[in-house]
């Protein structure tokens, strides 16, 4: 037992998928079960937009148009929280790298043992972010239509108001797939190519319950002997 801790705590991951394709949703149960940190750009840059300060003023006029954040940017933030994680512990990394350029500078930042790969169609994962709910305070994710929260527009873990991103719209949410499908997708050969372990998790249903989903990811983990 103490082992398989401790091979938990050591994990390094990519958490790979469209936007919408549920990264935040499983990211932060793969937190709990596996003992790790998950490093969100998407919710530093969120965090950034509300001090009005002269960065998050120029991150917020690329979030909103679907459009990516600048590399230099993004690479200083990504060190930072990096340089947080206690010795030893492991972390999932969910919205980076999102280009061949960020995953050739991530390697030399740091090690990655696996990505795990979120595979949902299109449009499924724009009715399923038109629905989405996100909690302000812990950021826990909800959608109104299949995973509503206990109380309505509370957050079950602890009480926070939730809300509705302002990127979760039909046209803001299908220029951010295009963009993912024109400079991410090629991550996967890439990686292929490295003969980094990809383990992939299929959706078919917009209604997909997480639980399943991060039951086999977490087995598959256990298959490649990363948790």
């Amino acid at each position: 037992m103490e082992e398989a801790d401790r091979r938990q705590k050591h994990v390094k991951a990519i958490i790979f998928g469209a936007p919408g394709a549920g990264k935040g949703t499983y990211g932060s149960r793969l937190k709990e079960k596996l003992g790790v940190e998950v490093i969100a750009t998407g919710d530093i840059f969120r965090e950034l937009m509300k001090d009005n300060s002269e960065l998050g003023k120029k991150v917020k006029g690329f979030v909103e148009k679907g459009l990516l954040v600048p590399d230099e940017v993004v690479v200083e933030i990504l060190k930072q929280r990096l340089s947080d994680i206690p010795e030893g512990k492991g972390f999932i990394l969910d919205g980076f790298p999102r280009t061949l350029e960020q995953a050739k500078t991530l390697e030399g930042i740091t090690k990655i043992d696996v990505i795990l790969l979120l595979d949902v169609p299109d449009q499924i994962i724009i009715e399923r972010l038109s629905s989405r709910r996100i909690c302000r305070n812990c950021g826990t994710v909800y959608n109104i239509r299949f995973l509503k929260p206990k109380v309505e527009g509370l957050c079950d873990k602890c009480g926070g108001p939730l809300y509705q991103r302002s990127d979760d719209n039909p046209e803001v949410i299908t220029k951010r797939l295009q963009v993912y499908q024109e400079q991410t997708e090629p991550l996967l050969e890439y990686y292929k190519k490295k003969k980094l372990p990809i383990i992939t998790a299929t959706t078919k249903r917009i209604e997909q319950k997480p639980e399943p989903i991060v039951d086999e990811l977490i087995e598959d983990l256990k298959k490649q002997k990363l948790a």
